[in-house]
């Protein structure tokens, strides 16, 4: 069932659980936002309350108001819109997501929410839309009564108040808007299923179940344990031998009739990482379920690409594998041959993810695509520089770091470009392989994205161009909600990787 639809009614007359209305930072307080369209009794009594409230109007700031003057709706809630940090004042798509997000969260279960914030074009319009989604998002399928929600939201219908709301474009940015706040969504789901229930099989016929349920078409081709063994992936294979439940590969390919270019998607899918022999400590492991969220916004995207019927070409590669510590476990100084025929060494077997991406990669690099993009939650070392809100971006290529970095900042999803120094490549020589798979612990994201340069090369030609994607800080949220973001699985990446294919095809 659609979520979203547009309205150009005067807002005075729209019956509704909630109306979500926008302010902004006013000196010490707050104003409504310009442009709200209220009725002048309405506008008058809650620039009135304003202050009473103690409202700031910055993002995260949300006031719920009952049965306000010259409004059918039967709550009012007042959504902050301005940048929760610096000294901007003026909303932006990005704080307005975030902004709308946390009123949705704030409404909580409702039938119909109105929305009465700036949606002057399409990036407007898509980030108050997805806001409100992905605001909404619960996940409840775990629970013993679980809460009944509608498809896995709270709101059952979101309606959009703008004055273009016949326009063709609009409509068109609004469904668009709609898929991609889906996609986010099922990446999340993804992402909080217990590894009990996702493990590298189920992880399969989940997505499997979501292709059909999408209706797109899609070619799919999995690899299973011997499969890969016989192809030459050790890198994957050893770091599933610990567990009872082998490790798959899975290749979703969306093609167009007539593509102009494609691109590769690599996610690393390790459904639960204990660390191997290098055993994490037990509070290291509690968020460890996450540790497939780069598969998770790969499947999510391609899946997302199919529905927009997007006309370029767009692979995903999904390296789905369990860490587990037993008899059969990769231990420290084994070597394993590579899909590409390198060996490496294994230095730390909870360096995990750069293995079964180096497989990955390979596989990738051999169909030629125009770039490929890997995503994964990798390095502490990341989280450390760059905290847990910002992803990494590593690259070989300048013009797919500047499009990655651009998709990102138009997709309002957090990202820095880090270095690839040659100065630290030596700290990958190994004695006894073509490469060890870890350096020391100084740059420790950087010698992990010079690992994975090793498995963009091309016989005979130029090596792929090439990101790496390290968002080992933002997939996952520990901390309490904020703006659109729930506790749990963020869905982050994904609408990054689909404006990236987006920008490709034009």
């Amino acid at each position: 069932m659609t979520l979203f639809a547009l309205t150009d009614k005067p807002l005075a007359t729209l019956d509704a659980d909630a109306i979500v209305v926008g302010t902004k930072a006013d000196g010490d307080g707050a104003a409504l936002v310009d442009g709200h369209d209220l009725p002048a009794e309405a506008a008058d009594w809650l620039a009135a309350a304003l202050p009473a409230l103690g409202a700031t109007g910055k993002v995260d700031d949300v006031h719920a108001l009952a049965l306000v003057p010259g409004l059918a709706a039967r709550k009012t809630v007042l959504a902050g819109l301005s940048p929760a940090t610096g000294t901007s004042t003026e909303p932006t798509p990005t704080s307005t997501h975030a902004g709308v997000g946390a009123a949705l969260r704030k409404i909580g279960k409702a039938d119909t929410v109105v929305l009465s914030v700036p949606v002057g074009d399409a990036d407007w319009l898509t980030a108050a839309a997805t806001g409100a989604h992905l605001g909404s998002y619960s996940f409840t399928a775990h629970k013993s009564a679980p809460e009944q929600t509608h498809n896995g939201r709270q709101a059952k219908a979101i309606l959009i108040h703008a004055p273009n709301a016949k326009d063709k474009d609009a409509k068109a940015a609004l469904a668009r808007a709609e898929v991609l706040a889906e996609a986010t969504a099922y990446a999340r789901d993804l992402v909080n299923t217990p590894p009990n229930a996702l493990y590298p099989k189920s992880f399969v016929e989940n997505v499997l179940e979501r292709i059909k349920s999408a209706k797109v078409k899609l070619d799919v081709t999995v690899h299973d344990e011997q499969a890969l063994a016989a192809m030459g992936c050790g890198g994957i294979v050893g770091v599933g031998q610990g567990s009872q439940r082998p490790p798959r590969i899975m290749e979703v390919h969306y093609r167009p009739r007539h593509p102009a270019g494609r691109v590769a998607f690599v996610g690393k899918g390790i459904t639960f990482d204990s660390g191997g022999l290098c055993i994490k400590p037990p509070a290291g492991m509690l968020a460890m379920k996450s540790d497939m969220a780069g598969a998770a916004a790969v499947i999510a995207a391609v899946i997302a690409a199919a529905q927009l019927k997007l006309p370029v070409g767009v692979s995903g590669y999904l390296c789905l594998a369990e860490n587990m510590p037993s008899g059969t476990a990769q231990r420290p100084s084994d070597v394993v041959t590579m899909r590409n025929g390198k060996t490496v060494e294994i230095i730390d077997t909870d360096a995990e993810g750069r293995m079964v991406l180096g497989d990955g990669l390979a596989l990738a690099a051999e169909s030629d695509p125009d770039a490929i993009l890997d995503i994964a939650t990798l390095t502490g070392a990341c989280m450390i520089a760059l905290g847990v809100r910002v992803a990494g971006v590593m690259s070989n290529d300048e013009h797919v770091n500047d499009a990655v970095l651009s998709a990102a900042l138009t997709s309002g999803e957090a990202m820095w470009p880090l270095p690839l120094p040659e100065e630290l490549r030596s700290k990958l020589d190994s004695t006894t392989a073509d490469l060890q798979h870890k350096g020391d612990q100084w740059g420790g994201a950087l010698t992990a994205g010079l690992f994975l340069r090793e498995f963009v090369t091309r016989e005979g030609k130029d090596p792929v161009p090439w990101a790496h994607l390290d968002i080992a800080g933002p997939s996952f949220n520990e901390a309490s909600a904020y703006g659109a973001t729930p506790k749990g699985g963020t869905g982050f990446g994904v609408a990054t990787l689909l404006a990236f294919a987006e920008r490709h095809a034009r």
